[in-house]
């Protein structure tokens, strides 16, 4: 995307933060500004992370402007607040690319730019990261600055206070940066949320702050740059900050993160200090872009939209997976009062708003802190009621020792409903769900269940409720096939496949898991093909299993998830123990992360799709059948 000169006289001019550090200071106000309208015109044709970016503009530039980057460290978390810090470190031109196929991440990305430190896809990870790279420098001898920026959302993570608790304790040289505009992605939670709300927004603060403006009126105004810093002083005499001064932090704040020579100067301060510094600063997200700053929850994540106006196009009405969870959480509630329902910091992605709103006496949102969710949950079961996690596939990585150890050994009653399943587009190899089967299925009491459509969702859904233990389904991103749920619900029997298609020549099996199924029936014909819907990777329908391998040639597993340890190695383990050693195509995600892109675009990449399908099973049938010529 070639930038307008016209439109964007400074930023045109910036391809490197070396290009900030030589702007004289008084012309940071109006580079913010361009920066803020760039953001402004190419996320409204793209779409992407918008909200959270406008609202560090003047930080972004602050850092580049004080800090010797990329000699020195500046290490963000997660990517939803870093686009500014992309369009200053070389990528201006690429930002039309963002979040495509073949384009640039919507998150940090190491290998994408030496400016990228620390790759960033979940939250709460920057303190830990940074602190990692201040010993390792020292380690070294190395002298180099090292700043973590964290938002008061990631700090609902408990990996955060792990790390300030470290930080202090090893009096390393870091400074952490604490980005508070009192929103993740959804509304925060938690006492340090509103204990930081408090701060802000408190009588105490605000008649001081109200008072220092009035006393600072009647100065002349030549000692009025000095009377502003006596400002700084009058706030810090009534603003709590205990908190981290007694995890071992020098603590400055709050100082207004959209002041960008007030910033420039107190990091430079910083700069000069030594051990653990903490810098507080109060900012607002969509900064700049109205619409986005009266509802930031509505513009965090954006398709195109009219960048006058703020209107989204309308949307096509499709009935994604999220929503028959949604509802059948709802319906579920209705007949059940022991249906308690928990996120972690996901209301809006994990369809939990209608629930909030229908029953807030059995929502909880516990922030982003996936291990607390998991735990918590078990806490809840071992009460006699009936709790549902609704939690990310690749979020649920971060809380497995929970699973096993707090769920699994003691075979607690819980239902997690794992959405973003297999791959999710956009948002690339960081949000992928596709190792979930591979490190549940080894876990012992776990039933895990994969819906081929909508309706097999509900009931899945359903089956995993009134099941005694744990259990869980597991559901992609957005819409299915299309078939339409029936209101009343219905419970599987356990363990038990269907077959969907049945081959005429008996020469191939094809057992499909989930949203493979639908790939599978649809080149089964060309194949001639019998096509078993599996529903279950544990338990396995093992009667059915060894009834396709006696029946057939050649057996073929589909997934969305790694091969390796997934629903086709559950199939091979098995025949082995049976002793049947049968020609086997374990077909899923390769030994690779695959990245961003449109979810077609990935099963593309991996041969997941109908014709990388039909490339793949018919290269190993030639295989096989040559084989077997040779050796007779």
């Amino acid at each position: 995307m070639k930038i307008s000169t016209e439109k964007y006289p400074l930023l045109s001019q910036i391809d490197s933060p070396n290009d900030v550090r030589n702007l004289p200071e008084s012309q940071l106000k109006k580079l913010a500004d361009e920066i803020r309208n760039f953001l402004v015109d190419v996320t409204s044709k793209i779409g992407g992370h918008f909200a959270g970016g406008l609202g560090t503009v003047e930080l972004t530039i602050a850092l580049h402007y004080v800090f010797d980057t990329p000699n020195d460290r500046i290490v963000w978390d997660i990517g939803h607040q870093a686009y500014p810090h992309k369009v200053l470190t070389g990528r201006r031109d690429q930002m039309d690319t963002i979040r495509k196929h073949g384009g640039i991440s919507g998150f940090l990305k190491r290998r994408e730019s030496e400016y990228d430190t620390f790759g960033a896809g979940h939250s709460s990870t920057s303190v830990s990261a940074a602190l990692g790279m201040a010993v390792g420098m020292r380690q070294v001898g190395l002298s180099r600055q090292t700043v973590a920026i964290i938002g008061d959302g990631a700090l609902t993570g408990g990996m955060a206070y792990e790390a300030l608790n470290n930080a202090g304790n090893d009096d390393a040289d870091l400074i952490v940066v604490l980005n508070d505009n009192d929103m993740s992605i959804s509304p925060n939670v938690g006492a340090v949320s509103h204990y930081l709300s408090r701060i802000l927004s408190g009588r105490a603060y605000t008649m001081a702050r109200g008072g220092a403006r009035t006393v600072l009126g009647t100065f002349p105004p030549s000692v009025l740059r000095y009377a502003e810093r006596a400002e700084g002083l009058l706030k810090g005499m009534v603003l709590p900050s205990t908190f981290f001064e007694e995890m071992g932090f020098y603590y400055i704040g709050p100082v207004d993160g959209h002041d960008v020579d007030t910033l420039v100067e107190t990091l430079q301060n910083l700069k000069d200090m030594k051990g653990p510094r903490f810098l507080h600063i109060a900012t607002r997200k969509g900064k700049g872009y109205g619409p986005a700053e009266e509802d930031p929850l509505a513009y965090h994540g954006v398709g195109s939209f009219d960048p006058e106006t703020g209107e989204f196009p309308p949307k096509k009405k499709i009935r994604t997976y999220t929503n028959v969870f949604s509802d059948w959480l709802c319906d579920m509630a209705k007949v059940d009062p022991k249906l308690v329902a928990i996120t972690p910091a996901m209301r809006e992605g994990s369809g939990l708003v209608k629930f909030s709103e229908l029953y807030p006496d059995r929502y909880y949102d516990v922030g982003i802190a996936e291990q607390h969710s998991l735990t918590f949950t078990a806490g809840i079961a071992c009460e006699g009621l009936k709790p549902v996690l609704a939690i990310y596939s690749t979020f649920l990585q971060r809380a497995y020792d929970q699973l096993i150890h707090d769920v699994s050994i003691q075979d607690l009653d819980v239902l997690l409903a794992i959405d973003r399943a297999g791959f999710v587009g956009a948002d690339g190899e960081t949000h992928a769900g596709v190792y979930d089967l591979s490190y549940m299925r080894c876990v012992p009491n776990m039933l895990i269940m994969v819906p081929a459509d909508e309706a097999e969702c509900r009931n899945m859904l359903y089956t995993g409720y009134l099941h005694e233990g744990p259990a869980s389904v597991r559901y992609p991103r957005g819409n299915g096939p299309g078939v339409p749920e029936n209101e009343k619900m219905e419970a599987l029997p356990i363990g038990k496949a269907e077959i969907r298609q049945q081959s005429k020549s008996g020469k191939l099996a094809i057992m499909a898991f989930g949203t493979m199924v639908t790939q599978a029936e649809a080149i089964a014909e060309e194949l001639d093909a019998t096509v078993a819907n599996m529903r279950f990777v544990k338990p396995l329908d093992e009667e059915t299993v060894l009834k396709l391998a006696n029946e057939h040639q050649y057996l073929v597993t589909i997934e969305e998830n790694v091969i390796m340890g997934g629903a086709g190695s559950a199939i091979n383990e098995f025949l082995t123990s049976q002793f049947i050693f049968k020609p086997m195509l374990n077909v899923g995600v390769p030994d690779q992360h695959v990245n961003q892109g449109t979810q077609q675009e990935q099963w593309q990449e991996v041969g997941l799709d109908q014709e990388g399908l039909l490339i793949q099973i018919n290269d190993y049938l030639k295989k096989v059948t040559a084989q077997s010529k040779d050796e007779k």
